[in-house]
């Protein structure tokens, strides 16, 4: 049993072997923060959170950089209509953007680099280029890297020179096809946003940025590259262009997420601020949020709407319902236990289906007959199964960062905490006294401490075995 994913360099299915036995590198395209963030930028997160923690899971030391692009002409343009430096502009808005990231449940990387804190890196790397025969100088402050000169470049997305257009016709260009390592200062930019150089002052292209930060923290060559398929041309082809000239191997796998659609459209701005990241968490819980987004396949597109978030709520819904219903039965099972259960004992099915490039809709289908078990057992008072399938639903869960007893969804969903504690004794007082309301058939006082809870947004559930209740909407 090996894990296969999609390489989206040779659009094939390939059996997944890292460069170092038990280690994995892995290079995300982070954010540009120029602005808030949206549910699109989240998507590409969240997609390949998942892939890290199934990496983990499998027993692999992985090691995640994804940067932060604090400099760019969008950047520049915002922050001087704002009245801002750059740089602050940019910091308010990675602060967004970790919000965001922390709010769904994302893993923290191991490295998150800014490109302005990789100018020498940068520099070093542009010098190696021209060596090399591959890059060179025009007008002051101005370097390119020369697309002709390398014989793979189009080979990421299969494309020949006469399938590109370069909308910069720069004079000082050999080929107008061929892009910015290293742009000259504008007129009206200001001075903290260039850096001097051998070829004047300036400061980096895009491409340049990721190529020199996946090279300094993964070194010259490393397992796999991941962002969103819009960033496969020109961004992608043209890191690897430059990686590749500069006679390193760079990735060994591609892997590239699909996008958001609204109404079935893409994803654009111009739907405004209905889809800012923050305006979303106002309206819905965060763990519904992730639910919609990340247990859709990375590569198929997320069809977002109101009803995709009613229909993860209710599933989530089951989900936290079971796990709270076992825990009241049987407790908690330590968190020690669900990070460290072997592969060998989580569900065939479920590894199964996140090996194969991690379909997560397939594994949820696993979770959802394991919590199936797990309601039956329950029904059955079979203590033993409850706490089995406990453990082997949160451990699934988990992969997909979604273990309604971990953080950041135990204070959110109460599943196990203090907060469930103190709030399920005081609840129980009513229900104990709503009991003895109906067993003197006071209907009228057993229905108005019902109406009570629901106020409050508590929905009792009567079954055979006494009252429960769960946190919904008031």
């Amino acid at each position: 049993m090996a894990l296969h994913i999609y390489d989206s360099a040779t659009r094939s299915m390939r059996e997944f072997t890292s460069l170092l036995p038990g280690k994995v590198g892995i290079y995300l395209c982070g954010a540009t923060v120029q602005g808030s963030p949206h549910i699109g930028h989240m998507r590409s997160a969240l997609a390949f959170d998942v892939l890290v923690r199934w990496l983990r899971r499998r027993g692999f030391e992985t090691t995640m950089v994804r940067n932060v692009t604090d400099i760019d002409d969008k950047i520049l343009a915002k922050s001087a209509e704002a009245g801002r430096e750059f740089w602050a502009h940019a910091y308010i808005y990675e602060n967004e953007f970790t919000k965001a990231y922390d709010a769904l449940g994302v893993l923290r990387p191991t490295y998150e680099p800014r490109a302005t804190g990789h100018i020498p890196e940068m520099i070093a790397f542009i010098e190696r280029l021209i060596d090399q025969g591959h890059a060179y100088p025009g007008d002051s402050g101005n370097v390119y890297f020369d697309v002709a000169s390398l014989p793979d470049y189009g080979s990421l997305t299969r494309q020949t020179l006469d399938d590109f257009s370069d909308d910069d016709v720069e004079p000082d260009k050999r080929n107008p096809r061929d892009f910015a390592l290293w742009k000259a200062e504008k007129p009206g930019e200001p001075g903290t946003a260039a850096w001097d150089t051998p070829w004047g002052r300036g400061r980096p292209g895009w491409h340049l940025e990721c190529s020199a930060m996946a090279g300094k923290y993964l070194g010259e060559e490393f397992d796999i590259h991941a962002g969103g398929i819009d960033l496969r041309f020109p961004h992608h082809e043209n890191e690897q262009a430059q990686s590749h000239g500069a006679g390193y191997g760079f990735a060994q796998y591609w892997m590239h997420n699909a996008w958001v659609t609204i109404d079935g459209e893409k994803m654009s701005k111009s739907l405004g601020n209905s889809l800012i990241v923050a305006n979303i968490l106002a309206e819905h819980p965060a763990v519904i949020v992730r639910l919609a987004l990340g247990t859709v396949h990375y590569r198929s597109t997320v069809a977002y709407s109101e009803r995709t978030l009613a229909e993860a709520g209710a599933v989530w819904d089951r989900l936290a319902g079971f796990v709270q219903r076992s825990v009241d039965a049987v407790g908690e099972v330590p968190a020690d236990e669900v990070a460290s259960l072997p592969l060998s004992q989580i569900p065939a099915e479920f590894v199964a289906a996140m090996d194969d490039d991690l379909n997560v809709s397939v594994a949820l289908a696993v979770i959802h007959e394991h919590v199936t078990a797990g309601n039956n057992a329950l029904v059955a008072e079979e203590d033993v199964d409850i706490r089995r399938e406990q453990l082997l639903v949160r451990v699934m869960l988990d992969v997909l960062g979604l273990d309604p007893c971990a953080s950041p969804w135990r204070d959110e969903s109460a599943v196990g905490s203090n907060y469930h504690d103190a709030l399920d004794a005081l609840v129980h007082t009513i229900l104990d006294e709503r009991a003895a309301a109906r067993a003197a058939k006071d209907w009228v006082r057993a229905d108005s401490l019902r109406d009570a809870l629901l106020a409050a947004g508590i929905h009792v559930e009567d079954s055979a075995s006494g009252a429960r209740w769960k946190i919904g909407e008031k």
